[in-house]
């Protein structure tokens, strides 16, 4: 027994068809983090100190701003899957799930934005 709508069976929409896109995206991102974080926490232990000056050399390097957008990136999108998933687990209300999930996706897009500028801003800088 089908309990979709006609029209949800024709554009093959249904409880299933997202659900395992956002699980796969989760250990996706968990994935790449793994060998992201090791080469992250790598890099800062092998500084010589963290002064200014040296963390920002180390920014500026090519590989390293690469490595750090890639960071940034994965970092953003993994924390907004996860965010989601405990909204439309525990917060019931429609509206303020509906609202909570706007508030997390802009707080997220923003946040990253953010650091992707500041990582940008520092690689490309002259000092």
């Amino acid at each position: 027994m089908d309990l979709g709508t006609p029209l949800n069976r024709v554009l093959g929409l249904g409880a299933a068809k997202t659900g395992s896109e956002h699980w796969w995206m989760q250990r996706l991102t968990a994935v790449a983090l793994l060998p992201l974080g090791l080469w992250f926490a790598i890099g800062l232990l092998l500084l010589d100190d963290f002064a200014y000056t040296t963390v920002v050399a180390w920014v500026q390097r090519p590989s390293t701003g690469i490595m750090l957008v890639l960071t940034v990136v994965a970092v953003g999108y993994h924390s907004y899957l996860g965010v989601q998933v405990v909204i439309e687990d525990y917060v019931h209300g429609a509206a303020t799930k509906v609202a909570a999930l706007i508030l997390s996706a802009l707080a997220h897009f923003g946040l990253t934005v953010a650091a992707l500028f500041a990582v940008l801003r520092i690689a490309f800088s002259s000092a």
